[in-house]
């Protein structure tokens, strides 16, 4: 299981995954699988989804859990706890969502590829660290600590895009009745450390399911469901909680997800046919983050600077620019949302995801290696100049 809680593996993982689900999409039996995707699966009459939809609607809110759960503790007691900690990395953050809107609509405004602007402000936290733990030795840990809050931030982002953009006919009664389960299940988590800890457990689980469907009954996206427990839970035991999904999250449920969303048959056409929808989130990734996230976070070390947090060089914020353009998940999930209707839209974001986040990983491992190469022969000069002081 240490093989799926490190940071490295599941980055590779995923990105097998999606080469994988790009292949087979691609194969002789790609329309089998494709077909297999969209079966409904369920109690018949009661509650059905097709395969692809109780990945990204169901599995996927075990992942929006356990990020919920990090959010929390960040937001209380770690990198964020405080508005001075989080004002330098939001700031940054924001470059990192403004700038890849300003570059993708700079190709699809007044188009119908204009509603996917949202998809390329995603950063995969998991993608983004396991680059950073492969190429990364030797970095200090300021870097690590300035990208894991500004994924952070930036997941904040996606959650809000997700629930306010693409709702529609909320059944307010249903999810007013999900709010008192989420509630009852934070005050019922705290009750984990007692003696009815045995009881509460199967409790918890029932009110987690019901929550989840509630949620997705009401019109409201259903991995909200998993962001919305993830906040309520109390903090011990869901930092226990994600500490036992945290293996199966990374090494089914993302790997799953990225596998079903690069079922994508590549459109069978020549490249000046290609949607605004492709070449816009194709350069908003790498392009966009970058210069937002470097920009950005350039201006908040010198108006929001915190003494207690290092400052970085921008070269380091260059790096960590190009690490935000990873944006994988959550990308592909605003991907199907956007253009929810549209298969060929759809597909050409899909393709444009995978395509912009594994240019922004090739920039990211070269730039993180340039940087760590020169954090390890500074490192090396400063102790070789000390033996020398000393001898």
């Amino acid at each position: 299981m240490s093989l799926f809680r490190s940071a490295r593996f599941p980055a590779i993982m995923l990105l097998v995954a999606a080469a994988a689900g790009l292949i087979i999409a691609n194969s002789p039996i790609g329309h089998s699988v494709q077909d297999l995707q969209h079966t409904y699966v369920g109690i018949p009459g009661v509650f059905e989804l097709s395969v692809g939809h109780w990945v990204a609607d169901g599995l996927l809110a075990l992942f929006f859990f356990v990020v919920a759960v990090e959010l929390q503790f960040e937001l209380t007691n770690g990198q964020l706890n405080s508005a001075r900690k989080a004002l330098q990395p939001a700031i940054a953050a924001a470059g990192g969502v403004i700038v890849p809107i300003v570059v993708y609509l700079a190709f699809a405004w007044g188009t119908e590829s204009a509603d996917g602007w949202p998809i390329p402000t995603a950063t995969d936290i998991a993608f983004a660290l396991g680059v950073l733990a492969v190429f990364g030795r030797g970095l200090p840990s300021g870097v690590r600590i300035f990208l894991l809050a500004l994924a952070i931030l930036d997941d904040i982002v996606g959650i809000i895009f997700i629930a306010v953009l693409f709702t529609d006919g909320v059944n307010i009664a249903l999810l007013a009745a999900a709010a008192v389960l989420v509630v009852l299940f934070g005050y019922l988590s705290r009750k984990l450390d007692t003696r009815a800890r045995a009881a509460v457990i199967p409790i918890l689980l029932v009110l987690a399911v019901a929550t989840w469907v509630l949620v997705y009954l009401s019109g409201v996206h259903a991995t909200i469901a998993g962001v919305a427990l993830g906040l309520a839970m109390a903090q011990q035991p869901a930092l226990h909680t994600r500490h036992a999904m945290e293996p199966w999250v990374n090494g089914i449920v993302l790997p799953l997800f990225a596998f079903s969303s690069a079922l994508v048959i590549i459109p069978a056409v020549s490249i000046d046919e290609l949607t605004p929808a492709f070449y816009g989130i194709l350069i908003a990734l790498p392009v966009g983050k970058i210069l937002g996230i470097s920009l950005f976070g350039w201006i908040s070390q010198r108006v929001a600077h915190d003494p207690a947090m290092p400052r970085l060089p921008m070269a380091d914020l260059i790096a960590a620019g190009a690490l935000g353009g990873i944006g994988f998940t959550v990308s592909l999930l605003l991907s199907e949302l956007a253009f929810t209707g549209n298969d060929l839209l759809t597909d050409e974001a899909v393709l444009g995801v995978l395509s912009g986040s594994l240019i922004s990983v090739i920039i990211a491992g070269i730039l993180v290696s340039a940087r760590a190469r020169h954090y390890r022969r500074r490192s090396s000069a400063v102790t070789e100049s000390s033996k020398a002081a000393t001898s």
